[in-house]
């Protein structure tokens, strides 16, 4: 799995039994300390318009470049992991998380903030979540499904309870010091990667197709010895770029697959929308008279709801009755959220926005548990890494520029229902388009069926579940896979 060695002893396998679980607990952990952080930020958001006298828009440009690395970063810590393992990974980005919010509790303006809790937090807790979960895949093989559906417990165990203890934080000792101290709750993604031991693996034999010498070549390398010509040197760099482009970012798949081709649009479209009211939600209930410890309540009623139905919405989808159809439900819950902005606008009372968060969550919890399975059922299994690659690439750009152009239509109007407007336009439309994209689709696919189409044609726009592989639970997991949590 790693360069770390081994790290069990005897001739016991380590896979679902024993210290798997203990992995299995410190994954809870880091999903709760990096994917439910972000949530918390919408807390601060009137204290730091304050303390640096921004507007709207300058102010949510930190948040997003937090979500934006945090999914975006994929590719880099793929990488990562396959060169140094999963343990250094996620220790890595635990340092990396620490040191963001330390130095972002001695800036002095809201430009210096993009760079460390935006940038630094963002990219550190992108290499201990994803580490972290890539990890799972090593230490269970029977029950790994399990493993991950309990792992995605801690994102909404992280929604709950980082919201309250910010507006704690806050009131008793300012922005400033809480940040402080998030660098230190945020150092424990540490701790978690030094449980997370490498296990024993033996040496790999070259894959089918790849050339006998590039090992021999890597161990050159690693020996500190040089190719013997400089021009093989140059023409293997560029091999060696255009294969990882083809590895982690496959843009084949997006220009032949259309199935692929029409959810990555549509999700990446739904991205512009889907992230603000979590930034904005907060700020609106202050803006209209609500307490702030109520206003910060609100973002943990959402993440307490996902913990019960996240689960229920995966065991929901993955009965035979939505086998083939999940792209339906998937566009029936991006369609719920985006109808769900409008309770917003009708009322901003507390009891009213209790109501929301209600079914926002439910909606919500439905987007996240069908994102990936959705993205299984139209990209072939051996090709999923690479087009989750540039899946959450497309999707980090629009979940960057999303609330800072909505934070200026804010400053503009200075109304904040253009926050759930917009929102409502962004879901609504990528949800009506997928379904009805993926309708034409299947009837095109139908037409071609009846009209006895070479199915080598038809396998250029699949959209249909692949019959599952007796032995895929047996076979070695990827040395690391993009995974986002929505």
């Amino acid at each position: 799995m790693s360069r770390g060695g081994a790290a069990g002893r005897g001739t016991a396998k380590p896979q679902d039994q024993g210290w798997a679980w203990m992995v299995l607990l410190a994954a809870v952990v880091l999903q709760a300390l990096t994917l439910g952080f972000p949530c918390c930020i919408g807390v601060f958001f009137t204290d730091l318009q304050h303390e640096f006298h921004a507007s709207n828009s300058e102010t949510s440009w930190f948040p997003s470049i937090m979500v934006a690395v945090l999914h975006g970063g994929g590719p880099l810590c793929s990488i990562l992991v396959k060169r140094f393992g999963c343990r250094f990974a996620v220790m890595l980005g635990g340092l990396l998380s620490g040191l963001g919010m330390v130095s972002s509790s001695f800036c002095k303006s809201i430009s210096q903030l993009y760079l460390t809790a935006g940038l630094i937090t963002g990219l550190g807790s992108c290499f201990s979540f994803q580490a972290g979960v890539t990890v799972l895949g090593y230490y269970f093989v029977r029950w790994r499904t399990l493993a991950n559906a309990m792992a995605s417990t801690g994102v909404s165990l992280g929604f709950t309870l980082w919201p309250l203890l910010s507006q704690y934080l806050l009131d008793e000792m300012g922005w400033r010091n809480t940040f402080l101290i998030f660098g230190g709750i945020l150092l424990n993604c540490c701790v978690c990667g030094a449980i997370m031991r490498p296990i024993r693996s033996l040496p790999q034999l070259p894959k089918p197709g790849e050339e006998p010498g590039s090992r021999a070549e890597e161990a050159q390398l690693s020996n500190g010895v040089s190719p013997p010509h400089p021009t093989l040197q140059q023409h293997a760099r560029r091999t060696t770029c255009f294969q990882v482009l083809q590895k982690y970012l496959a843009f084949d798949i997006f220009c032949q697959n259309k199935g692929y081709q029409i959810y990555t649009i549509g999700v990446t479209w739904m991205m512009m929308g889907f992230a603000l009211p979590h930034v904005y939600l907060v700020p609106y209930a202050i803006h209209n008279g609500v307490e702030e410890r109520r206003a910060a309540l609100l973002i943990s009623v959402i993440g307490f709801i996902n913990i019960f139905i996240r689960p229920l919405t995966g065991l929901l989808s993955g009965h035979r009755v939505f086998t083939g159809r999940r792209i339906y439900l998937f566009s029936l819950a991006v369609l719920l959220c985006g109808l769900s902005n409008f309770i917003c606008i009708i009322s901003a009372e507390f009891r009213v926005l209790i109501l929301y968060c209600v079914i926002l969550s439910i909606s919500m919890s439905g987007v996240g548990a069908l994102t990936f399975q959705v993205l299984m059922d139209v990209v072939e299994m051996d090709r999923f890494s690479s087009a989750l690659g540039l899946f959450t690439i497309l999707e980090s750009i629009t979940l960057l520029i999303g609330p800072p152009l909505t934070g200026l239509l804010v400053d503009i109007t200075s109304d904040f229902r253009y926050v759930f407007y917009t929102s409502s336009f962004f879901l609504i439309s990528a949800a009506l388009f997928m379904g009805l994209s993926f309708c034409a689709l299947e009837k095109k696919t139908k037409l071609r069926e009846a009209s006895k189409v070479p199915l080598s044609n038809l396998s250029r726009y699949p959209y249909s579940e692949a019959p599952s592989d007796p032995q895929a639970e047996s076979q070695p997991p990827p040395a690391a896979v993009y995974i986002t949590s929505i």
